[in-house]
């Protein structure tokens, strides 16, 4: 692995911190390589976000893992190749591979309906809309299946209830909780209807994981993916050794960055929330995304067999609009891309992904054995910023 060192920039920060990979065993272009820093130190000089970690691997190779800027501006921290995120959504596929190996085992078949796993999602009812406004509650047609909650197709709302307003700040209930309150909404839609991204869904499956393994969410991620596969910066609770590593989450108010506020320490928080509660780090996704890319499997441990790979990365919502995101679908917990509109920034057909809600963002694209990690925090997401990621990583592929 080859090393660059970069000279220092405003406020006494490294702007570009460094940046390290093997462009030409990764059968990339260096040059087109180097430039990705440089655009994303671009954004930071125009205050757009604090700062940037952006890595490319290829053939399982870092091509490129750089840093720009700073993780906390009050304490004039610098963005480093380790440090470590609120990743937000990007927990969802995670959520769907612990679902997935206890399939691998029998333990569970993804037609499974709910209810055979979590008894308290018996008697759902399903809310539908008359043409003169009226709302009638009417029993569904079929009953939810994790397949459905994989896919966003279950008919459960797109945000937690109004008993649960405040959960995600507060963290003050337990995901046993969050999700027996969730199962006595109505449904919104019937079951494989529609396309509704949702939370709680997504939450659901990961108290079905509880309740088969019989132990928590956290523990069985961290002992059955993020320890076999080395991801010792992944957790959904993060130790007072790790907490000098946290990026602040930033918002932008009247033109200028501040700090959002949001918990980085989650030290009384009780809420495993397995739609979106992870912290990582690039390197560490880029193992978890290897796996994948390598059918389940990364230095020799297996984590999925590789056909559960290719069930969770193959499309699964056909037609359905998925929020008007064109040219992609949804496999299981996994964003497809399926056609044009979604490949204007060189991501091949088939490339999966998913982002978070503060700009994270993580791709695979198996046709060009590429991966790629997007990392930022900041309120409203980095749209710009990662599609010139994502943009350029694409760009720099040399054969």
């Amino acid at each position: 692995m080859t090393r660059r060192n970069f000279s220092c920039f405003a406020l006494g920060a490294p702007a570009l911190a460094w940046a390290a990979g093997n462009p030409s065993k990764a059968g990339m272009d260096p040059a087109r390589l180097a430039r990705i820093p440089e655009r994303m130190k671009a954004f930071v000089d125009k205050g757009q976000t604090a700062g940037i970690v952006t890595l490319v691997q290829r053939h399982g190779e870092i091509a490129a893992l750089d840093a720009v800027g700073q993780a906390d501006i009050e304490n004039n921290k610098p963005m480093r190749a380790d440090t470590i995120f609120q990743i937000a959504s990007m927990t969802k596929p995670v959520t769907g591979v612990a679902v997935t190996i206890l399939a691998d085992e029998g333990k569970l078949g993804l037609n499974d309906p709910v209810e055979k796993h979590l008894p308290e999602f018996r008697g759902m009812w399903a809310a539908h809309k008359q043409p003169n406004g009226e709302v009638v509650l009417r029993k569904p047609s079929r009953l939810i299946t994790i397949r459905d909650l994989m896919t966003h197709t279950s008919g459960m709302g797109g945000d937690y209830p109004a008993a649960l307003a405040d959960v995600m700040e507060k963290g003050n209930r337990t995901l046993a909780e969050v999700v027996l309150i969730s199962s006595q909404q109505p449904l919104v839609f019937e079951p494989g209807a529609k396309w509704l991204y949702s939370n709680m869904g997504l939450n659901t499956l990961g108290r079905i994981v509880e309740v088969i393994a019989d132990q928590p969410f956290e523990k069985f991620t961290d002992s059955r993916i993020f320890s076999p596969l080395g991801m010792k910066d992944t957790m959904f609770y993060p130790t007072p050794d790790k907490f000098d590593r946290i990026a602040v989450i930033y918002k932008r108010v009247d033109g200028k960055l501040v700090p959002s506020g949001i918990d980085r320490f989650r030290k009384n928080y009780r809420f495993t929330r397995a739609s979106g509660g992870l912290f990582s780090t690039a390197g560490d996704l880029a193992r978890f995304y290897q796996m994948s890319l390598g059918g389940g499997i990364l230095g020799g441990t297996r984590i999925l067999s590789k056909s559960a790979v290719e069930v969770m990365t193959s499309l699964h919502t056909g037609d359905l609009s998925i929020g008007g995101a064109n040219g992609a679908g949804y496999g299981l917990t996994w964003r497809v891309v399926k056609g044009p509109g979604a490949t204007l920034s060189g991501q091949s057909i088939g490339t999966y992904g998913h982002g978070g809600a503060y700009g994270t963002q993580g791709w695979i694209d198996p046709k060009k054995d590429l991966v790629g990690v997007f990392m930022i925090q900041r309120e409203g997401g980095g749209s710009e910023e990662s599609t010139a990621f994502t943009e350029m990583a694409n760009a720099a592929v040399a054969g």
